[in-house]
């Protein structure tokens, strides 16, 4: 079995790192190139880093910040925001990102995984959906999850597959900063129809969440923050937790 992988998750606005709940009330929880790091330090997996007013500003992803924190880590690294177009996911992987992950721009223009899979590679693109339940229907919604979309998940799911996408990290908005859990029955529905690994993402909040994203949600990877930024669960301990559940990890 491959080793399940925990992601710290930087969401940069105004080059600081933030956290909110349900995607609103944000606050500061650190510098980006310091938090990189030290998650790379401590043992993390991996790192995303989304710039998560790009799409919203119409502006990209702050490059050089992208630079900096890849010359601290030794970690895969992924950058999202604001990604629209080959030159973009070329100018990241130029500054050291390894992969990429888009959102808005795939919804709006689908093709444009097919594209940059076929010249960068599945394995460096990972699409990112945010969705929530809306009338018992998980529906996909955009620009940092504030333009609701008639897009039902599970069919967009499979479409970015077929499309060439390497990786899928969902993000329950119902779930994400409440440390309530992860949404595992819709990460469960996603593992079982898809074959690309699935990044659970929204609602981490103490390590027996983390535990039943694996066993419960089937999820390949689970992503948080809060938790991380504000000391709440150390990477090493979790790890160790993990390990004695008979979970796969790399320590």
């Amino acid at each position: 079995m491959l080793a399940k992988r925990i992601i710290p998750c930087l969401d940069i606005k105004d080059g600081r790192t933030v956290k909110g709940v349900n995607f609103v009330d944000l606050r500061d929880a650190g510098d980006p190139v310091e938090l990189a790091e030290i998650y790379s330090q401590e043992g993390a997996d991996e790192l995303v880093f989304l710039d998560i007013s790009a799409t919203e500003q119409k502006r990209k992803t702050l490059a050089n910040l992208v630079y900096r924190v890849a010359k601290k880590v030794n970690i895969p690294f992924t950058v999202g925001g604001g990604i629209s177009s080959i030159e973009d996911v070329d100018i990241l992987l130029h500054n050291g990102a390894d992969k990429v992950s888009i959102n808005s721009s795939a919804v709006k223009n689908p093709q444009l995984i097919n594209d940059l899979s076929a010249k960068f590679g599945s394995q460096c693109i990972v699409v990112a959906i945010d969705a929530k339940q809306i009338n018992g229907e998980w529906i996909v919604h955009l620009v940092g999850g504030k333009v609701p979309t008639e897009i039902k998940l599970f069919d967009w799911a499979k479409e970015v597959e077929q499309r060439g996408a390497g990786e899928i990290l969902f993000t329950s908005m119902d779930h994400d900063g409440t440390k309530n859990g992860f949404a595992n029955k819709a990460l469960s529905k996603l593992s079982e129809e898809l074959n690309i690994p699935i990044i659970a993402s929204g609602g981490a909040g103490n390590i027996q969440h983390f535990t039943d994203t694996f066993k419960e949600g089937k999820a390949d990877a689970a992503l948080a923050a809060s938790v991380f930024h504000f000391k709440e669960i150390k990477i090493e301990t979790l790890k160790t937790s993990l390990q004695e559940k008979g979970i796969p990890v790399r320590v």
